[in-house]
């Protein structure tokens, strides 16, 4: 304060950094820059031309002071050039070096100067195409320098710069949680792998894992009265990885629906090492359900008699789930309760219509439990600020005991295929990756040691081969060669398809066979028991 009144407000009539530098230590003091002994240090950031005097350096500076509590920035005295945002982006991406990375002078990128720029322009990576395609850009020149990187994600919605340099393979390795298109591509390059997960045990991964977490960063809701951030939706493992991290870094996103819990479900600021205050980006959404098929349908319309009042769901992800759902919310059911790895829109279907109470649940009674919600917005706004629902760590909603204790649990999950010994795939196509192994086998095992409990596997009986353009079965005799058993042939409860479903557990193998074979297709059915005598699990006995 001494200085700006010996000054009259001036700090630098040529560094507009100075102003940008001091912007940033008072807001993480928590003072006021805009009332700073009488003197607003806003101000001189409104003068564009002024703050890119210094280059780069200079608009890196400046939105990182702006960013960094949101600031509003004052308007400019009349004849000079208005500072926006946007501008000050602008300038920075028409700055970057030619392959990626900034610099303050020369030709060559610099590696200080393109870490301040990456960090400023990180609000704008989700909302602006440009920012997002330029710091991925930089990731990249700097790879080729680089050996045994390893990065960690799931799936991806772009190809990133970093897939797209000279022999990928050689620098890095991308490890993903769980498997999409883009991956699969990266797979057949010999860069990508599937990091088999059981979903329940990730916490514990993070925290007894040896390798170091360095930096975790993540969205969140705008701080509480209390100084807590919430991780939204997405509780999941956040609690383990804020553990594990040596910093921590939160962006504020205002759209962020703020989801109570029980636990590890928010972080207070005093655990926080940076805060990113951005442009508050959309929260991702899924595509809304379509409309459900004939065989969709008629497995639902299996199904749903067979849940009693006062049952506890638990929905996967997938048109035969939702289809159930709709047809729950439909029913004269009542006093449903929910403990689920995933909440979908299906559930607020259904709590709408007045069918959960969770008044029968042995855990939690009258919350709708759940690791992570994907949805549509419609889902977003129903989580934000409802205390009947409960947003909780994976680890708690995914254990086998706390699924088991709860009394007429109901599971409901989708495949791939089944062979005839009664292994489930719902990870693969043979040896290409579809998906994950998620949580199903969790939900699988504890619905099962649930008094009244069930656990359901549905599928469509057939699929038509794009290859071939040909009906094939999804029930096969044997899983084609590489194909991933997600849940084991001594664990399967319930198999449904259209045709019917079947009990599996306690039979023998061919009493297995014989079941599977009869819920299969019609056209199918006579060649499936040909292959069973083959596999001697079929019986003389045996109908046909």
């Amino acid at each position: 304060v001494k200085t700006l009144k010996e000054n009259d407000g001036v700090l630098s009539s040529s560094r507009y950094t100075e102003y940008s530098r001091t912007i940033l230590a008072l807001t993480a003091l928590g003072y006021d820059p805009s009332n700073v002994g009488g003197y607003n240090l806003l101000a001189p950031l409104a003068d564009f031309k002024a703050v890119t005097r210094q280059g780069v350096n200079g608009a890196a500076y400046a939105l990182l002071a702006l960013d960094s509590h949101g600031y509003e920035i004052p308007a400019v005295s009349d004849g000079k050039t208005q500072t926006t945002r946007e501008n000050l982006v602008r300038f920075i991406l028409d700055k970057q070096i030619a392959g990626g990375g900034w610099n303050f002078s020369g030709t060559a990128a610099d590696v200080d100067m393109t870490a301040m720029v990456l960090q400023a322009l990180a609000p704008y990576y989700k909302t602006n195409t440009e920012v997002r395609t330029a710091v991925d850009a930089a990731l990249a020149k700097r790879l080729p320098e680089l050996e045994n990187v390893n990065f960690r994600g799931g799936i991806l919605m772009w190809v990133p710069e970093i897939f797209q340099i000279d022999d990928p393979a050689a620098h890095m390795t991308w490890n993903s949680w769980h498997m999409g298109g883009i991956e699969r591509k990266a797979i057949a390059q010999g860069f990508s792998f599937y990091s088999p997960i059981r979903y329940s045990e990730l916490p514990r991964y993070y925290r007894e894992s040896p390798d170091p977490l360095d930096v975790a960063v993540f969205q969140v809701t705008p701080m509480d009265e209390h100084g807590y951030f919430n991780f939204g939706p997405s509780a999941s493992h956040l609690g383990a990885v804020c553990e594990k991290a040596k910093k921590i870094i939160v962006e504020v996103n205002k759209n962020m629906p703020r989801c109570l819990g029980g636990m590890e479900n928010c972080i207070h600021i005093s655990q926080v090492t940076g805060i990113v205050e951005g442009e508050n980006p959309p929260i991702g959404q899924m595509a809304a359900p379509g409309a459900a098929t004939e065989v969709d349908l008629k497995v639902a319309n299996l199904i749903v008699p067979q849940i009693p009042n006062g049952a506890c769901l638990q929905l996967g992800i997938g048109g035969m789930p939702n289809a159930i759902g709709n047809l729950i919310a439909q029913s004269d059911l009542k006093d449903l309760g929910v403990h689920t790895e995933m909440y979908v829109d299906a559930f607020v279907d259904i709590a709408k219509a007045g069918k959960i109470t969770g008044r029968h649940k042995n855990l939690d009674k009258g919350r709708q439990v759940y690791a992570f919600g994907a949805g549509t917005q419609k889902m977003y706004d129903y989580l934000n600020d409802n205390p009947e629902c409960m947003s909780a760590p994976v680890d708690y909603t995914n254990d086998i005991r706390s699924i088991s204790a709860i009394d007429n649990f109901i599971s409901i999950n989708n495949a791939v295929d089944i062979d005839l010994f009664g292994q489930v795939n719902a990870e693969s196509a043979g040896i290409k990756h579809i998906s994950g192994a998620g949580g199903q086998l969790d939900f699988v095992l504890g619905a099962y040691l649930s008094k009244g409990g069930k656990s359901f596997i549905c599928l469509s009986s057939t699929f038509m081969n794009k290859k071939t353009g040909k009906l094939e079965s999804r029930i096969r005799p044997t899983l084609e060669n590489g194909s991933i058993v997600t849940d084991t042939r001594a664990n399967v409860h319930y198999l449904c398809t259209e045709y019917g479903c079947v009990n599996l557990k306690g039979l023998t193998s061919w009493e297995k066979a014989e079941a599977l074979i009869s819920v299969a297709h019609p056209d199918f059915r006579d060649e499936l028991i040909a292959e069973a005598e083959k596999l001697h699990i079929w019986r003389r006995s045996n109908k046909r």
